[in-house]
């Protein structure tokens, strides 16, 4: 495995270096957000959740991102063919963010599964999303799988690539929590 992470590795430094000036500043983060692998997360779920109406605070969630970060949803086309759209921040909050703010949306962590190596590590996080916290049951379940990286003194989200689950592509047991 060594070998395929210092390329990657080096590869992402090589692109950062790249970015703007600007591309590289993100606002500044709550140090409880970025504090620890649970304050992340806890965060990324926390900030794009909120009922019908309510603007999220999407400062707050470009400052969970590494720069050059992006979200990777995934799914299915019309034609039932597999699809992947690669979104930067900005391209998430510029397609995401009217949908959440108008119809409401809250999504929640149902299990986690880490895999850690040094300051690089693996989430795949199972969620559920409803309309509004008290909806019973959620329209959507998947698994977002995430990458995180510390530098020394915070955590960052590098990516954050997700699938829904579908009847014939349920969530595995080993991914939720008992009971989900």
């Amino acid at each position: 495995m060594r070998p395929l992470v210092t390329p990657l590795f080096l590869g992402c430094l090589a692109l950062a270096s790249q970015l703007p000036a600007s591309a590289q500043t993100a606002p500044a983060a709550k140090p409880a957000d970025v504090g620890s692998m649970d304050g992340i997360l806890a965060a990324v779920y926390d900030v794009i959740s909120g009922p019908p109406g309510q603007a999220r605070d999407w400062d707050r969630f470009r400052s969970l991102f590494a720069p050059g970060a992006r979200l990777v949803p995934t799914g299915k086309d019309s034609t039932g063919a597999g699809r992947i759209r690669m979104w930067t921040v900005e391209d998430y909050v510029k397609n995401a963010a009217p949908g959440l703010e108008k119809s409401g949306f809250f999504e929640r962590e149902i299990g986690r599964t880490v895999e850690r190596y040094g300051n690089a590590a693996h989430v795949f996080s199972a969620y559920d999303s409803k309309r509004l916290a008290t909806d019973e049951k959620p329209f959507s379940r998947g698994i977002n799988s995430i990458q995180l990286w510390n530098d020394g003194s915070r955590w960052w989200v590098v990516t954050i690539f997700w699938e829904s689950e579908t009847p014939a592509n349920p969530i595995p047991a080993k991914y939720l929590k008992p009971g989900r």
